[in-house]
């Protein structure tokens, strides 16, 4: 069975982790953390220092021995909150690359949402019914609202731990004037979550990252009630399920600690039991935003989750190798939900896209002898065939080119930055235009995914073909392969066919051209 790593570069740590798959499921074999601080000084002058981007170097080298030493098949590497934000992350990018041979990927604050809930819903059987998930990390929080294991609502603010850290609290401890500046600035952006959000009635909180373990593992409540000194008890609250410890925290407790800690200097807060030297530094920050957050929603308190991004990256590995997995579901579900809703945003109708992504389907699998392609272009394909009329909300003429832009960089759930620009490529060369390398289009696209998308549009441009007039049933298609030609068979629910026909046999020349075989069209 396929051996899986995730590595997540985080703006506070770098994180590795290795899973095989047995019988459909994730068992983790590897883990491996490293605190490297990637995103001090971007959020400080803008840049990634090189300082940090050795310290991460560095550290990705060790990750590489683990990698290989499990004999790894596949390594996804993605990249969150503080590359996103550094004007220098392509040359961080270069470094990655050059010295593992690595391809970096730079993910989007909602992506990154994505693949927690994903890994968490995953493993999580609580995470199944209405619940919201947090997960605070160095620059970045992430805020889901989920229900039966669907995303309903997500949004991605700018509270991350180091970040507010290196913005707000430089003194130690921090004076009356940087609080209060960190606390409206939490408040502000917390007003722009709740206005995506609403006030969601949810039965669980799930919390995830460092910053919610430290204040979960403090556990303050019975401290609060006994009004004890803060170091001279630990207490938490704890139940033991699946083998591993549950640690919860409520919300009068967090902020209680929330405030103590703001009190404290970096040695104080380093000698808090379940907080540590490395925590300390960047927990203050974190602290204000949980207890402002939990206050905002009107929310009890958290459980906190191992789980994390790394889980969500292997989960999603799983579910593209193995469509018996449970999380290959989910993340189905999630991909069309993204493509209705791209749909619907720029004014196509899902209803009246459907017949093209059937046919394209169908041609896909009836011409698999043909087009050889990777069962994951059966989905790109559909994809585009839904999507490609996207482009005609900005301007009927030339809206292929348009469909091609607002797919590349819109938000799809459950697409790759890579993924999205082979799909946006597919719908694009539906005109007069051909795939050709050195279009702005196709450069996007991984080289060695060229011949792929070339013979992607092809199959999509018949489809397209087949659905001349929407205002009828579409029609019935059959296909038979021989070694030097292909036969479209048609069967018109009504009427006649002399349209679809006659756009067909426009794409005979460039079927030729791509398949080396004539194509032929036949109305039964």
């Amino acid at each position: 069975m396929p051996t899986f790593a995730a590595i997540d570069i985080g703006s506070n740590s770098c994180r590795l982790a290795i899973a095989s798959v047995q019988q459909h499921k994730l068992k983790i074999l590897h883990e491996d953390r490293e605190v490297t601080r990637l995103g001090e000084s971007v959020f400080d002058a803008g840049v990634i220092s090189p300082e940090a981007m050795a310290a991460t170097v560095d550290a990705l080298k060790r990750f590489q021995k683990a990698v290989q030493a499990h004999v790894v098949d596949k390594v996804r590497v993605v990249a969150t909150s503080a590359t996103r934000d550094a004007r220098n992350s392509a040359a961080f990018k270069a470094w990655v690359k050059s010295t593992t041979g690595w391809d970096m990927e730079v993910i989007s604050g909602l992506e990154e949402g994505r693949l927690i809930h994903l890994g968490v819903v995953t493993h999580e059987a609580g995470a199944r019914g209405k619940c919201m998930l947090i997960d605070l990390g160095g620059g970045s929080c992430e805020v889901t609202v989920s229900e039966n294991g669907r995303i309903k609502e997500m949004v991605s603010l700018p509270l991350g731990a180091v970040r507010l850290q290196q913005e707000f609290l430089r003194n130690d401890p921090p004076g009356k004037d940087d609080i209060a500046r960190l606390k409206k600035f939490i408040d502000r952006e917390l007003k722009r979550g709740e206005r995506k959000l609403g006030q969601p009635k949810v039965g669980l909180v799930i919390a995830t990252s460092g910053t919610a373990a430290a204040l979960a593992s403090v556990g303050v409540e019975e401290i609060v009630a006994a009004k004890k000194p803060l170091k001279a008890t630990r207490t938490v609250r704890t139940r033991a399920k699946a083998g591993y410890v549950v640690l919860s925290a409520e919300t009068k407790a967090v902020r209680w600690l929330a405030e103590r800690l703001l009190k404290m200097n970096n040695a104080q807060r380093a000698a808090v039991p379940g907080i540590g030297p490395k925590r300390s530094e960047i927990i203050s920050g974190g602290a204000q935003v949980y207890a402002a957050l939990l206050e905002r929603f009107g929310l009890k308190g958290f459980r906190y989750s191992p789980l994390g991004l790394r889980d969500g990256v292997l989960a999603q590995m799983l579910a593209d190798s193995d469509v018996r997995a449970s999380a290959h579901q989910t993340m189905e579900a999630e991909r069309w939900e993204g493509i209705h809703e791209v749909c619907r945003r720029y004014g196509v109708n899902p209803r009246m896209a459907e017949p093209e992504r059937v046919h394209a389907g169908q041609l896909f699998d009836q011409l698999q002898r043909v087009h050889e392609l990777p069962p994951e272009y059966r989905l790109w394909l559909e994809s585009a065939a839904m999507m490609q009329g996207v482009g005609k909300f900005l301007n009927h003429q030339g809206h292929h080119r348009h469909s091609q832009y607002i797919i590349a960089h819109s938000e799809i759930f459950g697409f790759s930055p890579s993924q999205r620009a082979i799909v946006a490529a597919i719908a694009r060369y539906l005109g007069r235009s051909r795939p050709d390398p050195m279009d702005r289009t196709m450069r996007m696209v991984p080289v060695d995914e060229h011949i792929h998308v070339q013979r992607a549009v092809v199959l999509l441009r018949l489809a397209q073909a087949l659905n001349q007039d929407r205002a009828t049933d579409a029609v019935k298609l059959h296909t038979k392969v021989y070694p030097k030609r292909v036969l479209l068979q048609l069967l018109p629910a009504r009427g006649r066919a002399d349209l679809e026909v006659w756009a067909l046999k426009k794409e005979a020349d460039y079927f030729r051209e791509v398949f080396r075989r004539e194509l032929l069209v036949d109305v039964e």
